[in-house]
């Protein structure tokens, strides 16, 4: 278990374990805002929202684009239950260029059709994962 000013962080999502280890803060996106999280944090769920995740380890920071899911936040552990998390390498930036362009679109012509939250959140997506690779 954590230890000093860290915490045990846990991401999962459906098919794998994507991170496990000790950090000193974590930062993403909620449905209520922006949030970091410290150990000691108070305990609290939140349902996390597409953008960037920053892991700040002893190493350094890692980034990943985020997407959907939710956290579990303990004070001395947080887990975080996502639907869809990738490094930077696992970006293809052409393709997410491509899916902002298309999101664009979509909220540019806003036909009664237009699934105007879902246009949203897949251009918050794309913006996250362009935001991550570059």
């Amino acid at each position: 278990m954590a230890e000093g000013n860290t915490f045990l962080l846990k991401i999962i999502t459906p098919d794998r374990i994507f991170y496990e280890g000790e950090a000193s803060m974590v930062e993403f996106n909620t449905t209520e805002g922006e949030i970091g999280i410290y150990r000691e944090h108070v305990p609290t769920t939140v349902i996390v929202a597409p953008g960037i995740l920053t892991i700040t380890e002893d190493g350094g920071e890692k980034d990943a684009a985020l997407h959907a899911g939710f956290a579990e936040i303990l004070q001395d552990k947080v887990t975080i239950m996502a639907e869809v998390i990738e490094w930077p390498t696992e970006i293809d930036l052409e393709r997410a260029e491509e899916a902002r362009r298309r999101a664009e679109e979509r909220l540019a012509s806003k036909t009664p059709e237009t699934d105007v939250a879902r246009a949203e959140t897949a251009l918050q997506r794309a913006i996250a994962r362009i935001a991550v690779k570059k």
